[in-house]
């Protein structure tokens, strides 16, 4: 047990440090796909559609820890069910609905590379603390700390996934044009669907309560949170009425 729980907080360790080390790379250029793909790139052959890019790059983060758990046929245990039912019920609805329903910009090859080594990497993680070194007692269900993450958690979905419509609806097929995201936490934010996400993995760090879960909540906002920033200046560039009001990913705050 000793071991497992060693390999779990040096993991963890190194997904923090990573995400601070990407925090900082951040602070000034945001990671180079979607609306930031450099421009030199938009005109070589290392580009991938969005359909394909999201399937491959998020997938293993759904089927990783699926393959633990069945490995170790640890079905009854109540990590396992949490793992799966919302960890990996995320990345279902990320790999198999919103890989087919997107409308995204192609991704250079190497960012869906090395999104599916992160994954790969986080799925283990994950998995590997819910179904090896997580314990919860019996009445863990009442306990506030669960009780309080697995209602974050949604929310944070619920955000993600209708701030992902609003996007996915704002241009008619043969418009390519940039347009003023409307409607639901758009109006408070830039980067609603990132703000969404970032509460979604808080919700399962503090339901989870774990390392690992903590972890990774934490990469999310350091990785996802310069890029609703730095969205957040496109618009401002990009449209001269853009609305003044709104924040770049936390609601009053920033």
């Amino acid at each position: 047990m000793q071991c497992t729980q060693d390999l779990d907080f040096y993991l963890s360790s190194t997904l923090i440090i990573v995400g601070l080390l990407f925090l900082l790379r951040q602070l000034t250029e945001p990671a180079g796909y979607g609306k930031h793909v450099p421009k030199k790139t938009k005109t070589n052959f290392t580009l991938i559609s969005a359909k394909y890019g999201w399937f491959i790059q998020e997938s293993p983060s759904f089927f990783v820890p699926v393959l633990i758990v069945l490995y170790n046929q640890q079905w009854d245990t109540l990590g396992s069910k949490m793992l799966l039912v919302m960890f990996c019920g995320h990345y279902f609805q990320r790999s198999f609905i919103y890989s087919v329903i997107t409308k995204g910009r192609p991704t250079p090859l190497y960012i869906v590379i090395l999104a599916v080594i992160f994954c790969s990497y986080n799925g283990f993680l994950q998995g590997h603390c819910m179904v090896y070194v997580a314990t919860y007692p019996e009445n863990w269900y009442t306990d506030i700390r669960f009780l309080s993450g697995v209602i974050i958690f949604i929310i944070g979905m619920g955000i993600n996934i209708h701030s992902d419509y609003i996007l996915r609806n704002l241009r008619k097929p043969s418009d390519f044009g940039y347009k003023i995201p409307q409607g639901g936490m758009f109006k408070y934010v830039s980067g609603a669907n990132y703000f969404g996400e970032i509460v979604e993995w808080f919700g399962y760090a503090i339901a989870t309560w774990s390392l690992p879960g903590f972890a990774f909540a934490l990469f999310t906002l350091c990785s996802i949170g310069p890029r609703a920033y730095h969205h957040h200046k496109f618009y401002l560039l990009e449209f001269k009425h853009y609305p003044r009001e709104r924040k770049a990913v936390i609601p009053f705050i920033f």
